[in-house]
């Protein structure tokens, strides 16, 4: 480790996830937020925090599970009423949705200024997202959806900028990503992990109750929990890569 980033992490740590009142999940699309941080979810709702799902994009071409015959259409209604089933699951009443075309059949701009608007509108302290910068990630949502995230959470404190946006300025204090392979913050989840996996139930097109694609995301979820737990000396975690403002510009030891 470099003395600058030695020194980076006594002077400016990575701030705590749990250290806010107000937040913002972006999910690409339904079921993304309750894999990547669904226990987190569940935990900041259960504390009284005031936490808000934004999900961008459809998910309409999710068709492997769906109901035979399912139309893309349908799959698009069929998906809204599971991700407010699941958020409920979480403790989570207020799921907002951009409707934007799953598969990255969108203007990126258009994408900016939608999650921009619900900024200016939830005034959110910390945003959660998924980590673009991560190697093997081959989906254009998610990674656009992270672009997004580190685009706005620079920039929503300023008034004349998010003007430019069409929206509100917005108090954000940090970044938080989910679903990296770089995680500096840990969330102690013991005792959630069970409210994760029926969430998820929730979302029946995409994970049958008793299928294969259940059990692997079930068992997936588990080994993370354990695995993060015992790098954070805990018995149960989520794992983010958390950026403060401090971190997000001029700092590149930050994203080591």
């Amino acid at each position: 480790m470099s003395l600058t980033r030695l020194a980076l992490r006594f002077a400016a740590p990575a701030p705590k996830v749990e250290q806010y009142e107000r937040y913002l999940f972006l999910g690409p699309h339904p079921d993304d937020i309750e894999i990547g941080a669904g226990a987190t979810a569940a935990k900041l709702a259960a504390a009284g925090k005031q936490v808000c799902f934004l999900i961008c994009t459809d998910g309409r071409y999710g068709l492997e599970h769906a109901p035979q015959g399912t139309t893309p259409e349908e799959l698009i209604e069929l998906r809204k009423a599971e991700a407010l089933a699941s958020a409920k699951a979480l403790g989570v009443t207020d799921v907002r949705f951009l409707d934007f075309s799953d598969g990255g059949f969108y203007d990126v701009e258009d994408l900016v200024k939608g999650v921009a608007r619900i900024i200016g509108e939830v005034q959110p302290q910390l945003i959660l997202a998924p980590d673009p910068d991560v190697s093997s990630e081959c989906h254009v949502d998610h990674r656009r959806t992270g672009e997004t995230a580190k685009r706005l959470a620079f920039f929503a404190p300023f008034p004349q900028i998010m003007a430019q946006y069409g929206a509100s300025a917005a108090p954000i204090r940090a970044l938080a990503f989910y679903m990296t392979a770089r995680p500096n913050r840990f969330v102690a989840t013991r005792g959630f992990l069970p409210r994760q996996l029926s969430a998820i139930l929730c979302h029946k097109t995409q994970f049958p109750p008793e299928s294969d694609a259940y059990k692997s995301v079930a068992l997936y979820l588990k080994l993370r929990a354990a695995d993060f737990g015992l790098r954070s000396l805990r018995l149960q975690a989520e794992g983010f890569r958390v950026l403060g403002q401090t971190h997000m510009h001029c700092l590149p030891e930050a994203g080591l």
